[in-house]
């Protein structure tokens, strides 16, 4: 097996349909320099030896070094120069690069092949002494932190203390001798802490370096960033090693990070930053705050320093011919790194640009408009789930506002939150249920768990295209960067600003749209839902074929989903109505009754209450079919706990509270949720169904005579395990609805059906279909009688379970399509088989997650049915659904 492909220098070993063997890094290089682009020679050591890797015990094959050898070679051949030579020495940098983007999360090495002696030599060669032991200490600093693994802190305090001796503030005030001075600091450093010298053998350097990429495939962070973007733990990384080019070799010289559009806003602009005399890992690292690429940018946000347009007018000429080149070429947006060597323009990297929602909505939208693209790909191209972004409120623009200073607005949307300092009390804050905002100088690939658990994320340095930036674009989180007025004290959990401080407990909210960082909080509006989105979910529903309902029992849930494009309710669970405070007297008066005329004169009182939720639910889904769960709690849950509630109760039915306390100690159960709870209540109590269904047949003529269109409810009865249960409870809601129509004199249409909530149900669907006329199926009770785990205390052990790969997924999040899967694909079928016009849809929270949805479509099912604010989601993933079975 080959295991290292060429590129640069009239060569390509691969292309940009590579990305699963080369990565996405190396397979763009190899297609940039296939289409004459300036890269710079390199060779790419694919996937496939990154999973050998791992499976030798971490070692490496002596085939490989031959062909990293050869490739080497290559590079030599193309540059002129050679590899450890003290005369013309080669450099290079060696970098990760997975199949899909993973910016920060792996590790990278520059300027390697610098030693005592290469020093000097690239010295000469430059003719700039300076540049090369600058070249030098970073090449150190960076190998002692990701190949030795040595505290990085103790090489920036080095740095730090070498420019205070100096009265410097800036890297770039520093001398050759200055430099010098540092790299011997920097090698007592490293003997200090390693034990041993600085590797001087560049050989001992390219193969440490390579195998320090393979390994942080494996970090904590790449680990937790997998698990976030589910990608697969077996797909493994490719290692990239490229000839070096130098943006710190003086003014004619500057490194940059730029996309095609607009990540944050989506609009058609060149968007980007750029640094003069710097490496590329000072832009992204957010170490300097860089300057602006174009003139219109810099000019927007008032700022001084010249752009690259302005500064590097021919240069910056040519880069934007290649944005155009390579937008066309991938027919998308592009994210790009670039060097600039004396005056000489370098391509270093090309992919398919993170974006936010609404950048995402508006690219796709004008790239289909402007015939780039066609509309089924503008469908594909938005992440289902990146749409929550958009779906929630923003801050209100009228609202008072206590601003604290101004950053970068580098991800947008609005957040509130507690201050915390670092990344791990941020995620223990948010597991305790709390809102953070978090506050750093700068956020490191380490941060990346706490980063997900804020709501939001503050950086005193670093600009639009740094690790916060990115990272949080990406999950959606609102950013505010280069916040340079800041001062962040982490030991005493402090920040400074204007003569005012932020301790760690404080509200703050950040504008991550326009940079602003506020003390308190700030009131929000809803979002608006017209423009692209509106186009993009209009194209969707023209390729769609799944309907999509709502989880939905309040007005206001009701009236949200249907404003998102809901097609009716697939769950409304009136249990959640009888807990209300107005009634649950009356619901525990019920259940504690002693007998059927105790029942009946609490449901009286219940009715009313039950007819007006229902009235009002049906007034918002007129003319829709709304699925209404009889029902289904166990009753505990609605048992009194205190004296007050117990004699509240007592006085409310007219019997002592001894009595009532007997009673309930009768309804004890040991494991509830799999006690007398669903039908097995109505069969026990059928007067409670009767009750109910009386109420839903009178809301909804009340409704049709008022409105002149009259909904559609679908009577659901919940765990239902056999046909006999499904045959009784049918017929109590016939028999009501018979004795409304009949005093009503009208009709309205209407479905009875059940909930396939247990396997049994799954298996018997045959049986069950020749009296239901719908199954709703309700994953999240199914996936946990399937599975036999309780979704309440399962996150306790199964994150371990998924990091260990017994499950690919949460089966809570997504739905387990091998298990939970094979009883809803069997009881579709055989409920088909008896009953083949049977309404199929699925009422779970899966039915809001695009890979179950994905699967309901593969299936064959009717609709899905998800919370109100996931319907798009629902919406856009049943389009890409159906695109994809096509």
């Amino acid at each position: 097996m080959t295991y290292v492909y060429r590129f640069g220098g009239g060569v390509s070993d691969g292309g940009k349909g590579d990305k699963n063997l080369l990565g996405g890094k190396g397979a763009n290089l190899a297609e940039m320099a296939s289409i004459g682009l300036p890269v710079p020679p390199g060779f790419t050591i694919s996937t496939a030896m990154c999973t050998r890797y791992y499976e030798d015990g971490e070692q490496f094959p002596q085939d490989l070094r031959e062909e990293v050898a050869a490739g080497i070679a290559h590079i030599e051949s193309v540059t002129e120069k050679r590899f450890g030579d003290a005369q013309n020495p080669l450099l290079v940098s060696v970098r990760s690069g997975a199949r899909v983007s993973m910016p920060g999360m792996m590790d990278t090495v520059l300027n390697l092949g610098l030693n005592d002696e290469t020093v000097e030599g690239l010295a000469k060669k430059a003719g700039d002494e300076r540049f090369a032991w600058d070249s030098y200490r970073r090449f150190i600093q960076m190998y002692a932190d990701v190949v030795l693994e040595l505290d990085h802190g103790a090489f920036e305090e080095s740095l730090e203390i070498a420019k205070e001796d100096n009265g410097f503030t800036l890297d770039t005030e520093m001398t050759a001798e200055d430099w010098k001075k540092l790299v011997t600091v920097y090698k007592g450093l490293v003997e200090e802490q390693w034990g041993k010298p600085f590797p001087q053998d560049v050989q001992d350097q390219l193969w440490g370096a390579v195998g320090a990429v393979f390994g942080s495939w494996q970090s904590e962070r790449a680990k937790v960033y997998r698990r976030l973007n589910d990608i697969p733990a077996d797909w493994g990384t490719a290692v990239n090693v490229q000839a070096m080019v130098f943006g710190n070799m003086g003014d004619t010289s500057a490194t940059g990070v730029a996309f095609t559009r607009d990540p944050s806003k989506g609009d058609r602009a060149y968007y980007g930053e750029f640094l003069i005399n710097a490496q590329g890992e000072d832009v992204v690292a957010g170490i300097r705050t860089p300057q602006y690429l174009t003139k219109a940018a810099r000019e927007e946000a008032n700022a001084k320093p010249a752009s690259m347009e302005e500064a590097m007018p021919e240069v910056y000429a040519e880069l934007a011919a290649v944005f155009d080149q390579l937008e066309t070429h991938y027919r998308d947006m592009q994210d790009i790194e670039f060097t600039v060597e004396q005056a000489k323009l370098w391509m270093l990297q090309t992919r398919s640009g993170k974006r936010t929602a609404k950048a995402a909505l508006k690219i796709a939208v004008d790239m289909a408009n402007e015939g780039l693209i066609t509309r089924e790909e503008a469908i594909a191209r938005v992440d289902p789930a990146a749409l929550d972004q958009l779906l929630h409120p923003t801050l209100d623009p009228n609202a008072k506002r206590d601003v604290l200073t101004k950053g970068l607005p580098a991800s947008p949307g609005a957040a509130s939150g507690k201050v915390v300092f670092d990344a791990d009390a941020a995620e223990r804050a948010a597991a305790a249920g709390e809102a953070v905002i978090l506050v750093r100088v700068e956020t490191s690939p380490e941060d990346i768990h706490g980063m997900h658990a804020a709501k939001g994320i503050l950086t005193a340095r670093g600009g639009m295209t740094s690790h916060a930036a990115v990272v949080a674009r990406g999950m959606g989180r609102p950013c505010v960067s280069g916040a340079g007025s800041l001062s962040i004290d982490n030991k005493a959990k402090v920040m400074r600003v204007a003569g005012r401080e932020v301790r760690e407990g404080d509200i703050l909210t950040l504008d991550g749209s326009t940079g602003e960082v506020m003390l308190g909080e700030v009131a929000t509006v809803q979002p608006e839902l017209a423009g692209d989105f509106g186009t993009l979910m209009a194209w969707a529903d023209e390729v769609r074929r799944l309907k999509v309902r709502a989880n939905a029992e309040t007005p206001l849930d009701c009236q949200t989903a249907r404003d998102f494009g809901a097609e009716g309710v697939g769950l409304c669970r009136t249990e959640h109505m009888f807990f209300d405070q107005a009634r649950i007297t009356a619901v525990r008066q019920m259940i504690l009754a002693a007998d059927e005329a105790g029942r009946r004169a609490a449901l009286d009182k219940l009715l009313p209450e039950q007819r007006a939720d229902f009235t009002a639910i049906f007034e918002v889904m007129a003319g829709l079919p709304v699925t209404v769960r009889l029902l289904d709690p166990p009753l505990h849950e609605f048992l009194p706990q205190q004296e007050a509630e117990f004699a509240e109760v007592a006085t409310a039915a007219g019997v002592d509270v001894d009595t009532l306390k007997r009673r309930a100690n009768e309804l004890h159960e040991f494991n509830p949720m799999l006690g007398h709870r669903g039908c097995r209540l109505g069969v026990t109590y059928p007067e409670i169904y009767e009750i109910q269904a009386r109420a839903i047949f009178e809301a909804a003529l009340d409704v049709a005579e008022k409105s002149g269109e009259a909904p559609i409810p679908e009577v659901m009865i919940p765990l239902v395990a056999t046909r006999r249960e499904l045959e009784l409870m049918k017929a109590v809601v016939d028999k009501a609805a018979q004795a409304v129509f009949a005093e009503r004199g009208k009709t309205v249409e209407y479905l009875v059906g059940t909930m396939i909530e247990l396997p049994r149900a799954a298996l018997k669907a045959g049986e069950i279909a020749e009296v239901g006329e719908f199954f709703s199926f309700g994953t999240n009770d199914l996936t946990q009688t399937t599975l036999g785990v309780s979704r309440d205390d399962a996150a306790r052990f199964l994150s371990t379970y998924v990091e260990k790969g017994i499950y690919a997924k949460d089966p809570f999040v997504s739905l387990d399509v091998d298990g939970v899967g094979e009883l809803v694909s069997l009881a579709a079928e055989r409920g088909r088989a008896t009953r083949p016009g049977i309404k199929l849809g699925i009422c779970g929270e899966h039915g809001g997650d695009p890979a179950s949805i994905a699967f309901c479509e593969q299936v064959g099912l009717d609709y899905v049915s998800a919370s109100p604010y996931r319907v798009p989601i629902a919406r856009l993933a049943a389009a890409q659904a159906a695109l994809k079975a096509r």
